[in-house]
């Protein structure tokens, strides 16, 4: 039986290890590669051809979203699964519907990444349980926390200096306001879209709006 190759793109040494050993151990799959970040990834694929890309979104420089149109281009036989630690559904849609075939969690069990890696491989797309859950969630709790519309303007202003690095007292300074107030419009953002934290934020408006916030 001829294995299916993969190739891991993921920032963190230790854990592109931890995968390349145990995919290399089940008889079905064969690591042909690793990459650190987007840019090696794009050069390589296009000589390694493999079957599966396990692609981390949150990558340094160009991010995994942002990689995916560039990867299918020069491989386009290969089938990108993508790998994060957000659960937002948003992220899993944006990543699909640029081409990825499927979303794992970084927090679901490897039983997990080897069902979503055996379904990707048999053409089907593949969705991990928790996305699933937070979707079916919303559903039926009729909350639309992703979005925009919840956001006020001053909220997107917040995004907007949040996105350039700018700290909370900065922020205060350039919108004439106290750092109080900037700290709670930051509070009702991430509570709003249900985020941890202003990377994710970040990550989430670009992901799943396409904000121009510059």
């Amino acid at each position: 039986m001829n294995k299916t190759t993969i190739l891991i793109v993921d920032d963190h040494r230790l854990l592109r290890q931890t995968w390349s050993l145990i995919l290399n151990n089940d008889p079905c799959y064969h690591v042909v590669g690793e990459c650190s970040n987007a840019i090696e990834a794009i050069d390589k694929v296009a000589c390694l051809r493999p079957c599966i890309i396990i692609l981390d979104i949150n990558l340094p420089g160009m991010s995994g979203t942002e990689a995916v149109p560039l990867l299918l281009k020069a491989s386009p036989s290969s089938k990108i699964v993508a790998v994060s630690m957000h659960d937002h559904p948003a992220f899993a849609r944006r990543i699909i519907k640029d081409g990825a075939m499927g979303y794992v969690c970084k927090s679901s069990s490897s039983k997990e990444l080897f069902h979503a890696l055996s379904e990707i491989r048999e053409g089907r797309k593949y969705i991990c349980k928790s996305i699933k859950e937070a979707l079916a969630e919303q559903v039926f709790t009729s909350q639309e926390a992703d979005k925009p519309a919840e956001l006020s303007a001053r909220e997107l202003e917040v995004i907007r200096f949040l996105k350039n690095g700018f700290s909370s007292k900065e922020i205060a300074q350039k919108l004439f306001i106290a750092v109080k107030t900037v700290e709670v419009h930051r509070y009702n953002i991430l509570r709003k879209l249900k985020l941890k934290n202003t990377a994710a934020l970040v990550h989430f408006i670009h992901a799943n709006y396409g904000y121009q916030i510059e």
